[in-house]
């Protein structure tokens, strides 16, 4: 199988957490006779390539950051200009990563995703949630591949049935909602050490002033 990867992002690709994760996915599904191409949306000169390789093959991915609660409006441009397919059998799946940590969050773009295939002249394969990687970009090495390890063994999982299975996509998304529980301890413990990781991200990014400052206030 050759599998077309779209990065509806728009990031740069060196700072795109969507990149990271197109990346293991691809190092899991790229492998024996499966091949697969990346195109990145970030930057506007792989755009008429990117619609090409759509046009000419029959397994697709389009993978991207939630955002709002739907798709990036870089790719919305992106596939407003596509012609839709005329000739049926082509496989369109999506692969959504956000920065909550419920997969609730990205049901109400899932749920428009079920309905853009059909728009394209293409079939419906699924969709891949998951939430909590909004650090993929900030923390070492080794936890970053920790992080990532999932997308690598999704690629090989990929490989085999061109499509994400309703049931095991639930699962790999993790918790619908956090417990009563978790929300409490994060409420106790979670908020305080976020606050001074963010704010250790904030030094590094070269911020000064306390991240609740109010200059227009």
């Amino acid at each position: 199988m050759h599998l077309v990867i779209i990065s509806g992002a728009s990031r740069p690709r060196p700072r795109s957490n969507t990149a990271k994760v197109v990346e293991a996915f691809r190092r899991g599904f790229d492998r024996g006779s499966d091949t697969a191409e990346v195109w990145y949306l970030s930057d506007r000169g792989q755009w008429a390539d990117a619609a090409k390789a759509f046009g000419q093959n029959e397994h697709i991915l389009i993978a991207f950051p939630l955002y709002v609660e739907n798709l990036p409006g870089i790719l919305l441009e992106f596939l407003s200009g596509l012609t839709p397919k005329q000739t049926p059998g082509t496989k369109l799946a999506f692969l959504i990563q956000g920065g909550f940590p419920e997969a609730s969050q990205s049901r109400c773009c899932e749920a428009f995703l079920e309905t853009l295939p059909a728009q394209l002249g293409c079939d419906y394969a699924g969709t891949l949630i998951r939430g909590d990687m909004f650090g993929t970009g900030l923390v070492n090495e080794r936890t970053r591949e920790r992080m990532l390890a999932p997308f690598e063994e999704a690629g090989r999982v990929f490989a085999r049935t061109a499509r994400f299975e309703k049931a095991a996509a639930d699962a790999f998304a993790g918790p619908e909602y956090m417990s009563k529980g978790q929300i409490r301890m994060y409420n106790l413990v979670g908020r305080r050490i976020s606050r001074l990781y963010l704010a250790r991200v904030a030094r590094k990014l070269g911020c000064r002033d306390a991240l609740d400052a109010r200059p227009y206030a």
